[in-house]
């Protein structure tokens, strides 16, 4: 019997479509395929590599309007915010302008006894397991920086964005990527684990959450295949005495709530000068009370469901212990809360890094708010995580922001802005948020591996 995936949409609880799960012989069929077609692939001058893979992202453009409805459908997010091409675009733009200085060899020495150089050569066949919450933009993350560099590509996109996998695969295809070069496959973990066990790929990229990170390096133990990870977050802000209230609760709330929270560099705890701290909670509560809850086809709807009812029962879970355990809740809760997917956005106080949604990642319309004193009690507690993926600090003073920056453990800082990825700037993170170095030039280092080339001319 063929094993199905369904995707269950949030809007309502159906189904909203089905895909067959490849089997194992066919899933190693298939990477024996990208391993065959590759060579040819990387072979082929970077500037047609490139040329290629912005075409399919211009292709990607013509379908928006498709683009904003399927994601109401599959994962939440109304359609009033337009889908995700803004950002894809943009990432697969940046790392198409820089894929030649990126991938560039290193020269050593060029003279009439020897030349001596390093190049940049891919790995062979990348395994990148996207997640649901921005599943184009986390997917093209890789696979534009993947493809350009050389290598061939296997897509595995979560269950709850299985039709973005569709749409990637289309648009490369008609853009004229090879088919066995760029795969979308629909898997289970047992034959995801076997393909990295079985060293079936050369290099794994893995968006997820922590314990799907762990499962990722315990298949690929003893392979000695590299496993690039962005996992968790507890994304701290931090509001300054110097700091503008009104730009600060604008920024950090919305990088609180967009997308019903479910961002994996959105803002989950912020801590607030003391002498800024009533102003900021009243603001904040105002902003919230501010959002519409309801059906994300709706255009005038501003927050969805959760991608998933199991997602939304954990934050409530962690909203009711942090209550129970003295914490106040400033909203009310909202019409369409269903008590299912449909999570009424919350601003909690008196709140202590002993509770759940403090130290938890919550993933969700939850955020806890602390008063603190000094810099100094700041920054304790913005490390007092397992996490670090980013922070953000809101202040007009850019060297005090930078001096405190420099002893934040975290991927990356913000200054008075939040929840952004500069494709220009590594993506990374540290501690429980995993290892890797997405986007920038450095995406190119982490997606292919030195080659020295020692030629003695006499």
């Amino acid at each position: 019997m063929t094993k199905t995936q369904d995707l269950i949409s949030p809007i309502d609880g159906s189904v909203y479509l089905t895909r067959d799960v490849l089997p194992r012989d066919a899933a190693f069929a298939a990477a024996k395929r990208a391993r065959d077609a590759q060579a040819d692939w990387a072979a082929r001058p970077v500037a047609e590599r490139i040329a290629l893979v912005r075409k399919a992202g211009e292709i990607i453009g013509t379908q928006t309007d498709r683009m904003a409805t399927e994601l109401a459908h599959q994962m939440g997010r109304p359609i009033r915010y337009g889908g995700e091409y803004g950002g894809f675009d943009e990432r697969l733009t940046y790392m198409a302008d820089v894929a030649e200085e990126g991938l560039a060899p290193m020269e050593i020495e060029d003279s009439a006894t020897a030349h001596r150089v390093i190049k940049r050569v891919p790995w062979g066949t990348v395994l990148v397991i996207a997640p649901w919450n921005y599943p184009y933009m986390t997917a093209i993350n890789t696979v534009a920086p993947a493809l350009i560099a050389g290598n061939s590509v296997i897509l595995k996109h979560a269950a709850q964005t299985l039709a973005v996998g569709d749409h990637l695969a289309e648009a490369f295809h008609a853009a004229g990527v090879p088919e066995d070069v760029f795969q979308n496959l629909v898997l289970d973990h047992d034959t995801t684990s076997a393909l990295i066990t079985d060293r079936a790929v050369d290099f794994v990229n893995f968006t997820g959450s922590v314990g799907g990170g762990q499962a990722m390096e315990r298949a690929a133990a003893g392979t000695f295949t590299p496993v690039s990870t962005e996992l968790g977050g507890k994304d701290p802000g931090y509001v300054r005495a110097d700091a503008n209230v009104d730009a600060a609760v604008d920024g950090l709330m919305d990088g609180a709530m967009f997308n019903a929270g479910q961002c994996c560099c959105g803002i989950e705890r912020i801590y607030v000068h003391e002498s800024l701290y009533d102003a900021f909670v009243e603001k904040a509560v105002a902003w919230v009370n501010a959002q519409k809850l309801g059906n994300p086809l709706d255009p005038d709807t501003m927050m969805g469901p959760m991608a998933n009812v199991r997602f939304a029962r954990e934050v409530r879970a962690q909203i009711d212990e942090a209550l129970a355990d003295g914490a106040t809740a400033h909203i009310d809760t909202m019409p369409a809360d269903d008590g299912g997917a449909y999570l009424t956005p919350q601003v909690l106080t008196n709140v202590t890094h002993k509770m759940r949604v403090m130290r938890d990642e919550s993933f969700g319309p939850v955020i806890g708010i602390m008063p603190v004193k000094d810099d100094e009690e700041a920054v304790k507690l913005m490390n007092d995580s397992q996490f670090g993926l980013t922070a953000a600090i809101f202040s007009k003073d850019a060297d005090a922001v930078e001096a405190i920056a420099d002893r934040i453990e975290t991927g990356t800082v913000f200054m008075n802005r939040c929840d952004y990825l500069d494709p220009a700037l590594c993506w990374t993170g540290c501690k429980d948020t995993g290892r890797g170095q997405g986007l920038s030039k450095l995406a190119y280092q982490a997606l292919t591996r030195p080659k020295s080339y020692h030629l003695k001319k006499a």
